[in-house]
């Protein structure tokens, strides 16, 4: 077996010996795939096929021994890393160009504690086998709105979900974690235990620390009344109006998204599509809004199980399709803001693509900004312009489009952006992620010169490592006499 060339964390290549090789892949329990070894091509790719990047070496990690080794390792040598759990990023940062991916998709153990209503999973599981897992026993907890989306990265940038209303953010669920540190160190975290740590996991977590291990507070949901209701574009104008509406009075038992896109039928269409949790008897007068004022092309809506509610995307984002995202955060939708969406919904690129407006409202909305990492604290719609293609050929033209879009929408939008929406650090630039923590940024870069100085967690929306400035109270010094 030859040596192996691999990336640095300075840009350069550097040559490792085969014996080095294989004496790091003989500490693993999992396997070390090497470019050329039967899979790699499987195994490298991620969610957006519109990345395609190749590591030098990929440690498929068995459990948290592995991710320890494969830090080590990497320090030791100064490599260049990625961490993956799922790999569902826009921007495919949990995989590298010619370094260390340190993949965690294998590990898929949960254990669910029905009577404490808690449940702890390993990093590479994925929302709908949590969801099946906790769902056998009544629970569930706020995962997203895909299944085929990893717990991982969703819960460390926050993770919205179709409970988020009524119980909170993904992380605001979390209740510890266990984590390796960028110097290789195995720490358990919580509200009792490394808590300025497990304060960062909860929003900016991949720039502190490789998780390995997530422990969920749960609550008890049955079936769901939920679905779309689907408008024609001819009616888009009422039909956005209508979502504002509903989305900013709706009680914290419903969650709702609002989408601009094309009908299997190629027709254009806005849809509002709707989580209801509260009793059953009480939904159909809830959710009759959406039916009342605006004609209506379908309306999908009924009570079913929690678990086929959180599939409703899946058949839309299916793995491989080449994706581009920009994002954004808006209090409400005003009337030009409508004008703008539907003279772009008009001219959508492909029949995949679309505008979607997430809600964050309720519970989720009651945190303090500084009680998490997390900033986002009030009311408001996420953003996201996705322009889709199944034709590489067509990734220009959806990017033109989407940058146009959302360039538009800009007079529109906060200064502030959801981390996980944020496709593409090197484009939008190091403003952009300070408006993805907003008032918290300064505290996550303190945190980071604390338990990252290096910088080496880099693959991420990366927020620089900032010591703290020590107050003259902090150093022990007098305040000036006035």
């Amino acid at each position: 077996m030859v040596e192996q060339t691999i990336q640095t964390t300075l840009g350069t290549s550097r040559t490792l010996s085969t014996a080095k090789i294989e004496r790091f892949a003989s500490n693993l329990a999992g396997r070390l795939v090497r470019r050329g070894d039967t899979g790699y091509d499987d195994i490298r790719r991620v969610w957006n096929g519109m990345v395609d990047k190749r590591p030098a070496l990929i440690a498929r990690c068995a459990g948290t021994a592995d991710v320890v080794a494969s830090v080590r390792f990497a320090r030791e040598h100064d490599l260049l890393i990625s961490v993956r759990g799922g790999g569902h990023n826009y921007a495919g940062k949990s995989v590298c160009e010619g370094g260390l991916m340190i993949d965690l998709s294998a590990m898929k153990g949960i254990t669910v504690d029905p009577s404490g209503r808690t449940a702890r999973a390993d990093a590479g599981l994925r929302l709908g086998e949590f969801d099946r897992a906790t769902q056998a026993h009544g629970l569930a907890t706020t995962l997203g709105v895909n299944t085929d989306t990893c717990i991982a990265g969703l819960t460390l940038g926050g993770g919205y979900g179709w409970l988020a209303g009524r119980f909170g953010l993904a992380c605001d669920n979390l209740v510890a974690a266990e984590v390796v540190t960028a110097d290789g160190r195995q720490l358990t975290v919580g509200p009792d235990a490394n808590s300025d740590l497990f304060w960062g996991l909860r929003g900016a977590g991949a720039n502190l620390g490789i998780v390995t291990r997530f422990d969920y507070r749960l609550h008890q949901v049955g079936p769901v009344l939920g679905g779309m209701v689907i408008y024609s574009l001819s009616h888009g104008r009422a039909a956005l109006r209508l979502f504002d509406d509903f989305a900013d009075s709706c009680p914290d038992e419903v969650s709702c998204v609002g989408l601009l896109l094309t009908t299997p039928d190629g027709t254009p269409a806005v849809a509002i599509a709707v989580c209801y949790t509260g009793p059953l008897d009480k939904g159909e007068s809830v959710l009759a809004p959406l039916s009342r004022s605006v004609p209506v092309i379908a309306n999908l809506l009924e009570v079913q199980p929690y678990t086929k509610m959180q599939t409703l995307f899946d058949a839309a984002w299916p793995p491989g399709r080449y994706y581009y995202n920009k994002s954004s955060i808006t209090r409400r939708l005003s009337a030009a803001a409508v004008e703008t969406l539907v003279e772009h919904a008009a001219k959508m690129p492909t029949s995949v693509s679309a505008i979607a407006f997430q809600q964050l409202h309720g519970a989720a909305s009651r945190i303090g900004v500084d009680d998490t990492a997390f900033p986002h604290r009030f009311d408001h719609l996420g953003m996201y312009v996705h322009p889709a293609t199944d034709d590489p050929a067509e990734s220009d033209k959806i990017m033109a489009w989407g940058r146009r879009c959302w360039l538009d929408m800009q007079p529109f939008m906060e200064d502030a952006v959801y981390v996980n929406g944020l496709e593409d650090a090197q484009e939008e630039g190091e403003q952009r992620v300070l408006e993805a923590y907003g008032a918290n940024h300064s505290r996550v870069a303190s945190l980071k010169a604390t338990f990252d100085p290096t910088n080496f967690l880099s693959g991420n929306q990366n927020v620089r490592p900032t010591p703290a400035v020590p107050t003259r109270k902090a150093m022990g010094e007098r305040p000036a006499a006035s």
